[in-house]
């Protein structure tokens, strides 16, 4: 059986329980309020005249905000939710597109990470195809062949971090999926076979394993997320989630650390969590949320990074600067992921001091969850008003919630066309 129709019929046949439809809620909420507080983003008046999945996802990854499913190294909810809200859809139909693009992350395996695929693009398509298909009501077999049809947009490279096309990539395979979805509502055919010749192209473990993509791990019965979402308290990559919290843990045992103090910093981290940290010496915002060394300056100089520690002055003022230069990685065997093994950070001091700090997992991730304290924090800084708008969203009223808050895509156009 090909991979899509076994991944067709666990998504048509999944009931969601307690505990799924708890993640759910709760992903929900978490992407509008990242998504809300880059309205007023330059992106969100570039991304105006697309369609609302490929506009409401693309605005929703570019904080870099999003949470995070660790084992398959991809933004699932970004892609997800916009598919699902822009079909009409509920949490089913998200859990059933978050299920079938965690269950695509275990077939591709860090490698198809390793080798410069943006994993939340090459499984988001398909999955968004299947998450607009459950809201459409499709059948297994229309399923499938709307993940076939999404297969052609399944692309995307970390080259592109750093930069808008990061963002707007991830909307144009939200975007694929949903239209793949309506093809195959429409009688559009496909053969579900294009996905597993996709899978082998770009190198699904599964296939070299021998056991195929159609084996029992794809179709996997149990909690639509394996192992869960990771949620970020800080808005940039999820690989600087743990640098930051290890220096900031280490400044609440010290009591006091002077960032004027530190001559030189020593980072000492497996080659696996380095993968997406591509910019050593970052000049603008964008580019300092993928960046080890941004990572441990911003948590020296900053009482708690968040929004205002990654904009272009932030990460131009002298003192970030001198840090980040300041700052050495090396890198150590292995692989598996970005919270493989642990992060080793040493400050040097001027007076001839050390200071010492590591960390195996930060706040935030399914092993450390997050408290309600950490996500009304978060909430509060996207500038939501949490009991009164995200305590009491639903399904059914976030997609009007999404279309009125973020720019009239033909007001915007025309605005452009005019010059105005």
């Amino acid at each position: 059986m090909a991979a899509a129709e076994v991944l067709a019929r666990w998504a048509w046949s999944y009931r969601p329980d307690e505990n799924d439809l708890a993640l759910a809620e709760r992903a929900l909420r978490d992407t509008l309020a990242v998504t809300l507080a880059a309205r007023n983003h330059e992106l969100a008046a570039l991304a105006a005249p697309l369609p609302p999945a490929a506009r409401w996802a693309a605005v929703g990854h570019v904080l870099d905000f999003d949470d995070v499913h660790v084992e398959s190294t991809s933004h699932v909810s970004v892609v997800v939710v916009a598919a699902t809200l822009a079909a009409g859809g509920d949490a089913r139909a998200y859990l059933a597109g978050a299920g079938v693009m965690t269950r695509l992350g275990a077939l591709l395996g860090w490698p198809h990470y390793a080798a410069g695929w943006h994993a939340t693009c090459t499984q988001g398509a398909p999955a968004a195809a299947v998450a607009a298909g459950v809201a459409l009501g499709l059948t297994p077999d229309r399923l499938a062949t709307a993940m076939a049809l999404a297969v052609p947009a399944a692309g995307g490279v970390q080259a592109a971090f750093g930069t808008h096309g990061k963002a707007l990539q991830v909307g144009f395979a939200a975007e694929a999926g949903v239209r793949a979805a309506r093809l195959a509502h429409a009688g559009a055919g496909a053969d579900p076979r294009a996905l597993d010749a996709w899978l082998e192209l770009v190198g699904a473990v599964a296939r070299s394993s021998g056991t195929g993509p159609g084996d029992e791990r794809a179709g996997a019965v149990g909690n639509a997320v394996p192992d869960g979402l990771a949620v970020k308290l800080h808005p940039c990559c999820y690989a600087m989630q743990r640098p930051i919290a290890a220096v900031r843990e280490l400044r609440e045992r010290e009591g006091h650390i002077d960032p004027a103090d530190v001559v030189r910093v020593l980072v000492t981290t497996p080659e696996a969590s380095m993968q997406p940290l591509i910019h050593d010496r970052p000049r603008t915002g964008l580019e300092s949320k993928f960046s080890m060394p941004y990572a441990i300056t911003t948590a020296l100089l900053d009482p708690f990074p968040d929004f205002a520690s990654f904009t272009d002055a932030a990460v131009n003022r002298p003192e970030a600067q001198r840090l980040v230069a300041a700052t050495e990685t090396i890198r150590t065997p292995g692989s598996g992921g970005l919270l493989s093994g642990r992060v080793e950070i040493r400050l040097e001091l001027a007076h001839g001091g050390t200071l010492r700090t590591g960390l195996d997992r930060p706040p935030g991730s399914p092993l450390r969850p997050p408290t309600a304290r950490d996500l009304e924090g978060k909430f509060t800084a996207c500038g939501t008003d949490v009991p009164g708008l995200l305590g009491g969203v639903t399904w059914s009223s976030a997609r009007g919630l999404l279309a009125s808050a973020l720019p009239d895509p033909l007001k915007t156009l025309d605005s452009h066309v005019s010059g105005n």
